[in-house]
């Protein structure tokens, strides 16, 4: 009787160390970005804005139907705008869009030249906010009110 219960044993914990080996061996999937959607009410005035403001390339699309504006956002995925009815919408600024630039003073000249209030996260206009870790960053809006940040992180 001893002995099958040793054996019983044995295998059990064969068992177990196979499924600890196994789980480990196959690490959990990671989601990664594929793409973020903005619904915006004029989609030639926000493909206008995010293409001029951003430089980002405009790729194609599948829909075909005018009412969709895709971006790449190189390795991080795509950007793709909506055209859709909604009434204004208060957005909160927590909920934003962040793009990092190589200077913020040229992107502050750029928005400066096309007239579009920016600030800082308290809100003090045409001040960017400096983070603790020395990163520079700002906070403007899209015509439809989309909460968009730029900041210098490398």
């Amino acid at each position: 009787m001893k002995s099958i219960f040793t054996v019983f044993l044995f295998f059990l914990f064969s068992f177990l160390a196979m499924n600890n080996a196994n789980a480990q061996a196959d690490p959990p999937v990671s989601a990664k970005l594929n793409h973020i959607a903005v619904y915006v009410s004029d989609l030639a005035k926000s493909t206008a804005f995010y293409k001029s403001l951003l430089n980002l390339p405009i790729i194609e699309e599948p829909f075909k139907d005018g009412k969709h504006v895709w971006f790449s956002l190189g390795s991080s995925g795509q950007l793709h705008l909506i055209q859709g009815e909604f009434e204004n919408q208060k957005f909160n600024k927590n909920e934003h869009l962040c793009f990092s630039v190589s200077s913020i003073g040229e992107f502050i000249n750029k928005l400066d030249k096309q007239k579009i209030e920016y600030s800082n996260w308290p809100g003090t206009a045409k001040e960017p906010t400096l983070r603790v870790d020395g990163v520079k960053q700002i906070y403007f809006q899209d015509p439809d009110g989309h909460w968009l940040e730029i900041n210098d992180a490398p």
